[in-house]
């Protein structure tokens, strides 16, 4: 069986800031394409520089607001903090550290026309801006 390529670009509702399960929202608008891989590879690129994408805890939302309280403690912001870039208010330039820290992408095998996730992992969009609005996330599927 030849191998394909598929790519689609999925565009995720305004979220608040704090890290969203968002696995649900993005499968179904790749799950026609997914389903016709048996095994291959699906790639999610994050197309933004103040959020970001991580695979972590899909069951207890009390991660999620652990890993939110941990990025506001370790990337600081307001006038106390020594940032340069404030152009667009105070939460741009400690949006753009965070989302460095977890980049914007993530690759997560597939099997089966499945994402070949573990029993608790999910997808993250983690918004760190207080207003970010939609994000766009390019997925790239490749296998046979």
């Amino acid at each position: 069986m030849a191998s394909k390529w598929l790519q689609r670009t999925v565009v995720l509702p305004p979220h608040k800031r704090g890290c969203h399960l968002v696995t649900s929202q993005i499968l179904r608008d790749i799950e026609a394409d997914l389903s016709s891989i048996k095994c291959g590879l699906a790639h999610f690129f994050l197309q933004h520089t103040s959020a970001s994408l991580t695979v972590n805890e899909n069951y207890d939302s009390d991660v999620q607001e652990d890993v939110e309280t941990f990025l506001n403690k370790t990337v600081p912001e307001g006038r106390a903090a020594p940032w340069k870039h404030t152009m667009e208010g105070p939460d741009d330039m400690p949006a753009h550290i965070k989302s460095s820290m977890f980049g914007c992408s993530v690759t997560i095998p597939i099997t089966d026309g499945r994402l070949n996730l573990g029993t608790w992992q999910g997808i993250w969009l983690c918004e760190h801006r207080d207003r970010g609005g939609a994000r766009k996330v390019v997925v790239t599927m490749n296998g046979a």
